[in-house]
């Protein structure tokens, strides 16, 4: 059964901490397998994949087979409906031009000391894209993860997707298509990871690798961390929804089993005011279930990670949010902006009785891609800048080294490192340290 917990209980605090202590996914350690994965890419490269996607994917592959054809491409997209291209299309837009108003400035001036200073941006080089194959394909996935990095002007996206039994997934290569994604190959799970990372004769290494997948893909993002960047090692999805009493409890309901339906560790809570509400939203969840295509899913999140929370004043929710940090955090409230000034924790926040969190993870343009397991502490969504990096400059001439040189002397030969000190000093005309 879902979690009640009222803030008034004496063991409030006790119960809540449990909440977020509670470990949703299996304990399985994968570690030591993908280890073995990544080290056999490493030293034999195309073969390895090969054989692990023959083993894993049962399906036999040559090098030549591993990168999908432009006229599979095409073939793949002329599948889709015109609704569901259109639709693809219209997110992709709302998507690129949400990213585009990320795009960051740079930075030049000359200090007091008549330094020159500031920093630049550029684009990461290459970028790999990993995307879910089978029943978790997600087109939208694809323009989330690519479209940021299109917009920073990365020039090369590389793709890789499963195709277990040789079936393409026809909306995953459209979705490629309309973002300008064409070098796309037919592999996945940590041998995908390790030839990005690491390059085969076939796959060209790239910098940064990004997207969301199983264990033994997030196992082989830590692993390959230092060779290559990551964006972050995803955990199940959960949703934080604090509702007064003036909303639809079937909405409500709804919103809540829009992230159960993810995965059965997924996580759904309700945070409210009103008792009587709470009460009603547990009925329609239980009726949803009854209809629902993925109830099997949502019925096991539901049950085993649901919780609803009932506070006295919508204010004592302040703080239970931001210990909770949610990856999606839906404000159904008469005043939801004046709630979302006082929360610091969040990865996205959904304002308002008609913003349900899936039109975020669709079309309304900012990213889906969201810290989870309390990671909105200390990071943020999927952006722009994500697939860009700063360098900084500094140039002085002879007169601003003369004032700003001699404090750089005395600190380098502070710390013992005299030919810091004497780096500066040689042209200061100072006596060297040593």
């Amino acid at each position: 059964m879902p979690v009640r917990l009222d803030s008034k209980s004496a063991d409030f605090e006790t119960a809540f901490t449990e909440i977020l202590a509670a470990q949703r996914e299996s304990d399985a350690d994968v570690n030591e397998t993908v280890a073995a994965i990544l080290a056999d890419v490493r030293a034999r490269g195309d073969a390895a994949v090969l054989d692990y996607t023959a083993r894993f994917d049962h399906q036999s592959l040559s090098p030549e087979r591993l990168r999908i054809s432009s006229n599979e491409i095409e073939a793949a997209t002329a599948q889709c409906t015109t609704e569901t291209l259109d639709a693809l299309t219209e997110a992709a837009n709302r998507i690129e031009s949400f990213h585009a108003k990320q795009f960051p400035e740079n930075l030049e001036y000359y200090d007091e000391a008549g330094v020159h200073l500031g920093l630049r941006w550029t684009p990461i080089a290459a970028v790999g894209l990993y995307v879910p194959g089978g029943l978790a394909a997600y087109p939208s996935s694809v323009l989330m993860n690519a479209l940021p990095a299109k917009v920073a002007g990365v020039a090369r996206v590389a793709m890789v997707v499963p195709t277990p039994g040789g079936v393409l997934n026809p909306l995953v290569l459209a979705a490629a298509k309309i973002c300008g994604i064409d070098e796309i190959y037919r592999i996945g799970g940590a041998q995908a990871i390790g030839a990005l990372a690491y390059g085969t004769p076939s796959i060209a290494p790239v910098d940064k690798i990004v997207g969301p997948g199983n264990a033994y893909v997030a196992a082989a993002k830590r692993q390959v961390f230092g060779t290559v960047g990551i964006d972050m090692i995803a955990g199940p999805s959960e949703i934080l929804v604090v509702a007064d009493g003036q909303n639809d409890p079937a909405w409500i309901a709804m919103d809540l089993l829009s992230q159960a339906e993810h995965d059965p560790s997924a996580q759904s809570i309700l945070i409210t005011d009103d008792a009587a509400f709470a009460d009603a939203v547990e009925v329609a969840i239980r009726g949803h279930l009854q209809t629902l295509p993925k109830a099997d899913i949502a019925g096991q999140s539901w049950e085993n990670h649901g919780a609803i929370i009932t506070v006295s004043d919508l204010k004592d929710a302040y703080s239970l949010v931001d210990r909770i940090a949610p990856e999606h955090l839906e404000l159904a409230l008469e005043y939801p902006n004046a709630f979302a000034a006082h929360i610091h924790n969040a990865g996205a926040m959904f304002l308002g009785r008609h913003t349900p969190e899936a039109v975020g993870d669709y079309v309304a343009g900012p990213n889906h891609v969201l810290p989870t397991s309390r990671s909105a502490r200390f990071s943020s969504g999927l952006g722009v800048l994500d697939f860009m990096k700063r360098t900084t400059f500094i140039q002085c001439d002879a007169e601003s080294l003369g004032r700003i040189g001699p404090a750089a002397v005395t600190l380098a030969r502070a710390e013992g490192l005299d030919a810091h000190g004497d780096s500066v000093a040689l042209r200061l005309n100072l006596p060297r340290g040593g």
